[in-house]
C-alpha cells in the first residue's frame, strides 16, 4: 500500500538521508526513535505535506509528488492524518471540526443531514457519544475525549490509511493506552493500513505488526515487535528496554 523509495529531506542539515520502507496493505507499522530523527517528516512525505529532496513515496503504487493537483487529490482522498495534539480548531463544534474529515464537494453532494449521520457514526467508532458532544466546543472536553475526535476526523472520509502523528503525546498512562487500544481496534474493525509515529515505545510493541526505528536519517531496525524486543542492537535495546534511564538512548546514539 505504501512504499518509500530512497527518501532524502533536508532542511538546514539533512533529516532523511535514505529511507526504504514497505508497508503492506493492512499492515501497522509503528515508526520510533529518537527525537530529531525525521519520524514526523517522513510521515509529512506520505500525503505529500513535505515533498523528498530526492527518493519517492508511492500510494497503492502511485507517485505521491511530481504529479497532477487532480492526481495527487485522489491519492489524499485514501488518507486519513490524526495531528499532534488532535489539532482541533477552538472556535468549531466537535461535529463541525470532524466534519471537516470529509472533501468539501464530497459534503455538499451528501447534505446536511447525511454530513451529521456520519460524523456521528465516526465519533461512536471511537466511542464517544454524538449525543452529547456534537455541539460542544474543544475546550470543553478532555484530552482523551479531544484525541478520540481527532481520530473521528481521520476516519469520517472512510480512509485506506490512517497516518498517526504523535498521538498519544500529552496523556497520562490511562488515556494514551486507551487511545492506543483504540488505534489498534480501528485497525482491525476498518482494515485501515497504518503508520503510528510514536514515542510510546511500550504501546506501540502491543500493537503494531511490525516495527521501524528511525535513527540519524536511516531506518536502523524494522521487524516484528517480538523481534525488537529480542534485538542487541543498543540503541534498539535502549527502546525497548523499559528500565534502561532515559537519557541511555542519547548517549547510545553518540557512541554508535
Amino acid at each position: 500500500m505504501i512504499e518509500y523509495r530512497d527518501v532524502h529531506k533536508a532542511f538546514d542539515a539533512p533529516v532523511l538521508t535514505g529511507v526504504d520502507l514497505t508497508v503492506l496493505t493492512g499492515e501497522a507499522v509503528a515508526l520510533v526513535g529518537p527525537s530529531g530523527s525525521g519520524k514526523s517528516v517522513l510521515l509529512k512525505t506520505t500525503n505529500a505535506l513535505i515533498a523528498p529532496d530526492r527518493g519517492e513515496v508511492f500510494i497503492d503504487g502511485r507517485p505521491v509528488s511530481g504529479v497532477s493537483p487532480r492526481e495527487q487529490e485522489a491519492i489524499r482522498r485514501k488518507i486519513g492524518y490524526v495531528f499532534q495534539n488532535a489539532a482541533l480548531f477552538d472556535s468549531l463544534t466537535i461535529h463541525d471540526n470532524v466534519a471537516l474529515g470529509l472533501r468539501e464537494e464530497l459534503a455538499r453532494l451528501l447534505g446536511p443531514a447525511e454530513v451529521t449521520r456520519r460524523v456521528c457514526a465516526a465519533l461512536e467508532e471511537v466511542n464517544l457519544d454524538p449525543a452529547h458532544l456534537l455541539r460542544k466546543l474543544p475546550a470543553e472536553l478532555s484530552g482523551g475525549m479531544r484525541k478520540r475526535a481527532g481520530v473521528a476526523r481521520a476516519i469520517v472520509g472512510h480512509p485506506e490509511i490512517i497516518l498517526y502523528d504523535e498521538p498519544v503525546t500529552g496523556l497520562d498512562p490511562v488515556n494514551a493506552a486507551a487511545v492506543s487500544r483504540l488505534i489498534q481496534q480501528i485497525a482491525r474493525r476498518l482494515r485501515v493500513t497504518s503508520i503510528l509515529v510514536t514515542h510510546d515505545v511500550e504501546g506501540a510493541l502491543e500493537i503494531a505488526d511490525r516495527v521501524a526505528l528511525l535513527s540519524h536519517g536511516r531506518l536502523r531496525f524494522v521487524g516484528p515487535p517480538e523481534a525488537f524486543r529480542r534485538s542487541e542492537d543498543p540503541l534498539v535495546r535502549a527502546f525497548a528496554d523499559r528500565r534502561i534511564a532515559a537519557v541511555t538512548p542519547l548517549k547510545i546514539m553518540e557512541e554508535t
